[in-house]
């Protein structure tokens, strides 16, 4: 039984961890500007220590109808005693269950008041715990995986619910029972009674952690392998026609029974070891029990005790075993919660690493001029991304940053939306350094379109009314008809109330970015950041697209985060950023003039572009061999380059 055996170490690491937990925890339990959640808890506690007296009135009351009913009367005469003697046994026995009743009263009444203090307490942590995950920087998310986050919030509102349920409502109860009945068998037995007792929950609650324990690896284990039999059923049917293209139903049905095997394996154990755990605590208690009863015997046949005292000390335990039984789940949950909720907690501890500096004010835009000065930045100091970059977005004018992957062109956005702040160097708005002032105002000021766009699980009016959340209905659709969206929407049988669903995955890649547009247009921000605003449209969408954004752009500032080359001709002024530099810069024909790398990038764009080209005439030609296609002028086509692989680095 050494497996059983934990170290006093480890007993005191979580008796230490539960305490600070209950101290973090405890000013949401009793807030300070709650005065009416402070009477509940008063209320709660006055009727837990009832609850618990008329538990302990009970076995009294049993104990005394017992002994009136066995009670000598031959002594006796007369009709007073005859009446009391036929009498008492009645009163007694509803004395009995009225104990029964209050004890259940006082219970339930003590939990329906708690609840309150408790759910309050869960919902101001959650809440806290949301709006601090949304303040902490873009680098702890990306970090992260977005589901576990979520399990950690899920996870922490559950362990406050645990633990205060756990402990304010079982173990706390129990241990005042427990004090109570010591003082009662002290009262009514001697010492001998108490050191029975006491000897009995000790090594109840001792092999009760020590097999809780045992079982904890157990039911991980099993925990494990249901989630990895899981994983594996809808990885399988998720790729349901893979699976059919390789005629691999069989394959997949032994990699899932493998699965379930190793669940199966860990199942039985755990089972077996509840069994364990369960008949380990019934032999301790009715030996301890047993001990007690056969003492009172003794005190009987001595004539020191009655029959009533027999069944007092029966029911008195019994009760007592009840809230000990569900001990090793108590201890199971209570440790779980403390492990999940310390996680939120250290969530909640960690600071953001961007933050708005005292006294940061609102900033002033007044024409949106954009100035880098020698920025430098790194994610890792050990490899450098932007290095002393010097440039200008003068206000109302178009410049495109363009460049191969991993050059360092979305960390710009990221850097002027201050989702990081530069190592380096500053980033000006009008004379502002973006770091002085309020990062909210700032975010206010410029508008977005992502390449990668995501959208809400909601309707596609919610996700284009993000972008102001004060338009009407009127604006939200005009700026959907200037992403050129609307035809779309009113096709649609719900119109603007149609769910986009997850991620916005019910709608196409080109859908998506149009609701994006029309976000950005609706927002209509001084500062304007594209980053390949059009990269998931067809080649007809994206000329229409384009004259919108250049309708939007106009006399606004704005930065372009360009891969397709075609759709940047017109800036002002196109940089081209290589390795975190600025290899050559100035407008679309004094570049090509130069012949350097941005002339070099839109060749073979135009390659690429021709040769797709040349491929959809031959298929054309193909399956219209009788057709004579008109001859196509290469001259006077002008086709759009396609598109550079995203900055996924970056």
């Amino acid at each position: 039984m050494t497996e059983f055996a934990p170290s006093a170490k480890r007993v005191s690491a979580d008796r230490g961890e539960l305490v600070s937990t209950l101290v973090h925890l405890w000013p949401y339990i009793w807030p300070s500007d709650r005065r009416d959640l402070k009477a509940r808890v008063v209320l709660a506690m006055l009727l837990l220590v009832l609850a618990k007296l008329a538990t302990i009135a009970v076995p009294f009351t049993f104990k005394w109808a017992v002994d009136a009913l066995t009670g000598d009367n031959r002594t006796e005469a007369g009709p007073t005693w005859m009446l009391w003697v036929l009498a008492a046994p009645v009163a007694l026995t509803v004395a009995y269950g009225g104990t029964r009743v209050l004890m259940a009263l006082f219970t339930q009444l003590r939990d329906g008041l708690f609840a309150k203090v408790s759910m309050h307490a869960v919902r101001r942590l959650a809440i806290l715990t949301f709006e601090h995950m949304h303040r902490l920087s873009l680098r702890f998310h990306l970090e992260r995986k977005t589901g576990g986050l979520t399990r950690v919030l899920e996870r922490g509102r559950n362990s406050i619910e645990i633990i205060v349920r756990m402990v304010i409502l079982q173990l706390v109860p129990t241990i005042v029972e427990l004090l109570l009945i010591v003082g009662v068998l002290l009262y009514v037995f001697d010492w001998r009674y108490v050191v029975v007792i006491l000897v009995t929950v000790a090594l109840y609650m001792g092999f009760t952690y020590q097999a809780t324990e045992w079982r904890i690896g157990i039911r991980r284990k099993m925990n494990d392998s249901d989630t990895d039999a899981n994983t594996k059923a809808i990885d399988s049917l998720l790729n349901y026609e893979t699976v059919k293209y390789f005629v691999a139903e069989d394959r997949e049905t032994r990699r899932y029974d493998r699965s379930m095997e190793r669940y199966e394996d860990a199942s039985v154990k755990a089972y077996t070891s509840l069994a364990v755990l369960n008949a380990g605590q019934a032999v301790i208690f009715t030996l301890g029990l047993t001990a007690a009863m056969a003492m009172v015997v003794l005190g009987i046949r001595a004539g020191t005790n009655t029959v009533g005292d027999f069944v007092m000390i029966n029911a008195m335990m019994i009760q007592l075993y009840q809230p000990l039984n569900f001990m090793g789940m108590v201890y199971r949950e209570i440790k779980q919660a403390v492990t999940d909720i310390e996680i939120m907690f250290s969530i909640l501890g960690r600071e953001p690493e961007i933050e708005d500096r005292p006294g940061a004010a609102p900033i002033a835009i007044g024409k949106g001029a954009i100035r880098f000065e020698n920025v430098e930045f790194a994610y890792e100091p050990a490899r450098p991304i932007l290095k002393g970059l010097n440039f200008e977005v003068p206000a109302g004018r178009t410049v495109a940053i363009v460049g191969p992957s991993g050059a360092g062109k979305s960390t710009l956005s990221r850097l002027l939306f201050r989702f990081y702040d530069v190592t380096g160097g500053r980033i000006l708005i009008d004379g502002q350094d973006v770091r002085d002032v309020t990062q909210g105002s700032l975010r206010t000021a410029i508008g977005i379109v992502p390449q990668d766009t995501v959208l809400f699980n909601d309707t596609i009016r919610y996700n284009i009314r993000y972008g102001r959340w004060d338009a009407s209905d009127a604006e939200v659709e005009e700026a959907a008809r200037l992403a050129q969206i609307d035809a779309f929407i009113r096709t649609s049988p719900k119109g603007y109330e149609t769910e986009v669903g997850e991620r916005g995955l019910k709608l196409s890649g080109g859908e998506k970015q149009r609701v994006a547009i029309a976000r950005t247009i609706l927002k209509a921000p001084p500062i304007l950041v594209l980053d390949e605003a059009t990269s998931a449209l067809d080649s007809h969408t994206e000329k229409e697209i384009q004259d919108a954004l250049e309708r939007v752009s106009k006399d606004r500032t704005t930065l372009v985060i360009a891969h397709r080359l075609s759709t940047i001709v017109g800036a002002d002024e196109i940089i081209v950023l290589d390795q975190g530099a600025i290899a050559e810069r100035g407008t679309h024909h004094q570049l090509l003039l130069k012949n350097g790398l941005y002339a070099s990038m839109w060749n073979r764009q135009r390659e690429a572009e021709e040769a797709r080209e040349r491929l959809a005439r031959m298929e054309e030609a193909a399956a219209a061999p009788n057709r004579n296609p008109p001859p196509v002028d290469d001259a006077l086509t002008a086709p759009a380059p396609p598109a550079l692989p995203a900055d996924a680095a970056e």
